[in-house]
């Protein structure tokens, strides 16, 4: 299906003066169009207004922001107004509302006792005041009673004779829950809580330590005030630290617990100084800055797990680089590189046998790789890279030089680390002098750790483009000499991976070979045996996927891996070990299996063109076929391919880059693009999966991944395959797929995706409403294309369920009622079916809508009689429910109607069986006949 879009453009129209902008913005604020509203009274405040109308204008920028549910601007404006007008009753109400949303219920009660006083019998104002007490009362009242419980909690805890009761695990289980709830961890926090859960932290035992950090969650979560407070009373190098030590889940939760400092701090960053309480505390900013400095000092501080090094990895990962290329700043990323560059190259050019100095795990390169990566991505200018290169290449020479082989050694595995990174950076080092000699030259070493560091190195070089050339010369000889004649599995498999990234060097150009005919076949041969070998540990191992993830280009070797069922299966079980750098791999392997990578069929006469000129013409292998391409899915589905996946997009480690999540994204989307098909992704959770993937990643990943979600909603029972509240987060990555950036056909399949959603509950048509998706829904029913815009329209007859949408229609000066009433007369019958659906509802739900029909359009009549004779029953039904609706809202239109040729159309349809349609026809008549507009014949019809 091929889907076009009729380009189109939006916007405020010119405005002259204060008072006209006011106007439309008043307009578009009673239309629901809340951004639009905004953007009128920003740009009224532009121009030369009177303090009087500044007032205005503010007060009602806070009523937008309060319907936007963005409260902190909400309070900010209606401040703003204030301060022009202290006595503006709106603003002040206005202002109580966001600081009720915001938890200030005490700031909120003296805006609201001011606005008794100011308007004394205003009833609004006192049902507010006694709402807003009720819940101070409650507060009081619950923090009263949990006085005791807090005390008794910690007297358990820290009794030393109850150690490892029954009463002890309970009494921190409560402590956890209590935590949880705003006004539990407050209570916590002014009980000398922080104290006495540092007293638990320092106990040593596994329990009362993640009892204590988990604790500790709830009282820093959302609030940077009581956080700030928390790493005060425990010192940020102690909390920190709780990080290296040996028992993975403490130091996960120690991780966990960071994490949410981190969001605190960086809130109380972009809001200015502000906690959720509105006390004014230390600067964010620099506390944000110690917690940072601690985290690259626990990175080459020896002690530390391996498990723990990880976790500040992640930690440094998710906290450091902008969250948005938007954002102008990245001065926190500048200051980590200048401080704590050398210390993440350490980690990432640390062996982790034989065990050196710093204890690393098999994914602490990764991490390395991708926070070196992320801050590489991270900087703005040519001046900035350039600091970061220099930083790495004298840090590479300062091991390189002067310090043997242990040093050479050091030095290249930390060029393999910035290959796995930011390349440009890898690159610039390889080409450091005596670098890539040294990688050639170590790889005949008789040493087997040395010889890995180099093989690992040449491996990762021969992917960089630069480089390629320089190694098929130099290093194929070398490679198939380690291949061939090394007795060590952990060489040859990696020997045979750099075979692997030179012989796919054609991608998947059939015509650009590498290697002999055969060869890449018997390459994979190889590294599907080594996979299957479970002898071998899960770290070499993953080095025949990395093999594979390249020679899966050839679809020859997709077709022979997909029908060996044991490789599949060993495949699936190493995405779920602990060996999580080898998710990438997994996933570009399944990517080449599935081809679901961007691929354009060429242009025939481009062909003709390129041919002629004697250019060369990518070829597609026969068997990359889309029937070829059905079969190989449908094994790999067989194979248990969507319960893999779906522990992958589980994974809580960097190694789940955004890139790894969008290879996810494109396999799901081949997985369901069969309808047969879906049911069985559904059944084995790819639609839980496929959320976080829509939510988070790049744009692309994010995008494909909302696209499989809406193929999903529209052919199975959404309610089945999203359960309990997964189906509220469905609704955001379906309403992206609305935007004028996507396809015409990913538009297509978002409205008949949030058509089915519509149809559910009003409390999922709120949530398509809060996502701003009316707009755009209403704009795809002026769609050239008939099925976007048919599927437009079904979209919003279920939509008009709401009472929102029915004021839309309802408000004056638009044409959204004129629309459907056309398109019930529009010769499209499904699109007929839409539009007169939408007006039966309508006109049921505001009888006052029945009296515009006649304004709407000279043709209104014809259009209703056409529904009355058509031959399809459901539009019969639906003209003759809109009908009904219009005779019994007004008799002067019901006397229309009679005096038409509807009347003889009724009375036929009257007489009919016992149908929907002859009842409705019937109740047309009864009403007439009540009015004395027709009298009944003499049998009484």
């Amino acid at each position: 299906m091929s889907l076009t879009r009729k380009p189109g453009s939006e916007g405020l129209r010119p405005a002259s003066s204060v008072e006209q902008l006011r106007k439309e913005g008043n307009e578009l604020f009673k239309c629901g169009d809340y951004g639009g509203a905004l953007a009128a009274y920003t740009q009224a405040l532009g121009l030369d207004a009177t303090p009087q109308d500044q007032a205005i204008l503010h007060r009602n920028r806070a009523a937008c922001h309060l319907k936007l549910e963005d409260y902190d601007k909400a309070e900010t404006e209606a401040s703003k107004a204030i301060e022009k007008d202290g006595g503006d009753v709106k603003a002040l109400y206005r202002r109580s509302q966001a600081l009720e949303k915001l938890g200030r219920l005490d700031q909120a009660v003296l805006d609201l006792q001011r606005c008794v006083s100011l308007e004394p019998k205003n009833k609004v104002f006192q049902e507010a005041l006694r709402n807003i007490g009720g819940q101070i009362q409650e507060k009081v009242r619950y923090m009263s009673s949990t006085d005791a419980k807090v005390e008794q909690m910690f007297q358990i805890l820290l009794d030393p004779e109850e150690k490892g009761t029954e009463k002890k695990q309970k009494a921190s289980q409560n402590l956890v829950v209590l935590a949880r709830e705003d006004a539990g961890a407050e209570k916590i926090f002014r009980s000398n809580g922080v104290q006495l859960l540092q007293c638990l932290l320092d106990t040593g035992e596994t329990d009362l330590m993640l009892a204590a950090l988990r604790t500790l969650v709830g009282i820093c979560s959302e609030h940077q005030s009581r956080t700030v407070a928390t790493l005060s009373i425990l010192g940020t190098r102690r909390v920190v630290s709780i990080l290296g030590v040996e028992s993975q889940a403490v130091s996960l939760a120690a991780c966990h617990l960071l994490q949410v400092m981190f969001d605190a701090l960086k809130e109380g960053v972009k809001k200015g100084f502000r906690g959720k309480e509105g006390a004014i505390i230390v600067d964010p900013a620099r506390e944000l800055k110690v917690l940072i400095s601690n985290l690259l000092d626990l990175l080459t501080e020896v002690g530390v797990s391996g498990q723990g090094r990880d976790n500040a990895l992640t930690l440094l990962i998710k906290a450091v680089p902008r969250k948005s290329l938007k954002d102008p700043n990245n001065s926190l990323t500048l200051w980590v590189i200048d401080q704590g560059l050398k210390k993440i190259l350490e980690v990432g050019g640390s062996l982790q046998d034989p065990p050196g100095e710093l204890a690393v795990t098999a994914n602490s390169r990764m991490s390395a790789s991708i926070l070196l990566s992320k801050l590489f991505d991270d900087l703005k200018c040519d001046a900035e890279r350039e600091n970061f290169h220099r930083l790495c290449e004298n840090y590479i020479k300062s091991w390189f030089e002067g310090q043997g082989l242990a040093g050479k050694l050091r030095a290249i595995q930390t060029v393999s680390c910035l290959l796995q990174g930011p390349c440009d950076a890898g690159n610039r080092a390889l080409e450091l002098s005596g670098v890539m000699e040294s990688v050639i030259a170590l790889c005949a070493s008789e040493q087997e750790e040395e010889q890995l560091v180099a093989v690992e190195a040449l491996i990762h070089a021969a992917g960089k483009a630069k480089r390629a050339s320089f190694i098929t010369a130099n290093g194929v000889s070398l490679l198939k000499d380690l291949y061939k004649c090394s007795e060590k599995d952990s060489i040859r498999i990696r020997a045979l991976v750099g075979l692997c990234k030179l012989g796919s060097a054609g991608g998947t150009d059939f015509s650009m070979k590498q290697f002999a005919e055969g060869s890449t076949l018997k390459l994979a041969k190889q590294c599907r045996k080594w996979l299957c070998n479970d002898q071998i540990d899960a770290g070499t191992r993953r080095w025949a996927v990395e093999g594979l993830a390249y020679l899966t280009f050839d679809a020859d070797v997709k077709e022979e891996f997909v029908e060996d069922a044991a490789a599949l299966k060993a495949l699936f079980q190493l995405s779920r070990s602990e060996e999580r750098s080898v998710l990438f791999a997994v996933a570009s392997a399944l990517v080449n299996c599935t081809n679901s990578y961007d691929y354009e069929e060429p242009d025939p006469k481009m062909v003709e063109l390129a041919k002629y000129a004697k250019q060369h013409v990518p070829e597609q292998h026969p068997k990359d076929k889309p029937s070829f391409v059905r079969a190989r899915v449908k094994k790999l589905l067989v194979a248990g391919v969507v319960s893999a996946m779906v522990c992958m997009v589980k994974t809580e480690s960097p190694v789940l880059t955004s890139s790894c999540r969008e290879l996810l994204s494109r396999v799901f989307l081949a997985l369901v693009e069969e309808v047969e098909d879906r049911g069985t992704v559904v059944a084995q959770g790819g639609g839980r999966a496929l959320i976080p993937l829509a939510l988070e990643g790049t744009d692309v990943g994010q995008t494909k991944a909302a696209q499989a979600l809406a193929k999903l909603t529209i052919t199975s029972n959404p309610e089945m395959t999203f359960p309990g509240e997964r189906i509220y987060e469905v609704v955001r990555p379906l309403v992206s797929l609305l935007h004028l950036n996507c396809s015409g056909l990913q538009n297509f399949e978002a409205l008949m995706a949030l058509t089915n959603l519509a149809g559910i509950s009003e409390r999922l048509r709120q949530k398509i409403l809060k996502e701003k998706a009316v707009p755009m829904i209403e704009g795809y029913m002026f769609e050239e294309h008939e099925m976007i815009r048919r599927a437009a329209t079904e979209c919003m007859c279920n939509l008009a369920m709401s009472k929102e949408v029915q004021d839309l229609f309802e408000a004056q000066g638009n044409d959204r009622l004129k629309l459907l009433v056309l398109y019930s007369g529009e010769d499209d019958e499904l699109l007929q079916r839409a539009a007169a659906g939408g007006l039966a509802m309508l006109t049921s739900m505001r009888p006052t809508l029945c009296s515009r029909i006649p304004q709407v359009t000279t043709h209104w009549l014809e259009i209703l009689q056409a529904l009355l004779l058509s031959s399809n029953q459901e539009l019969q039904h639906r003209g003759a429910v809109v009908v009904l609706n219009m005779v019994e809202a007004s008799r002067e239109i019901a006397s229309t109607l009679m005096e038409s040729e509807m009347m003889e159309i009724l009375s036929v349809l009257a007489k009919g069986d016992h149908s929907p349609v002859t009842r409705a026809a019937a109740a047309c008549l009864d009403k007439a006949v009540e009015y004395g507009l027709i009298q009944p014949n003499q049998d009484g019809e």
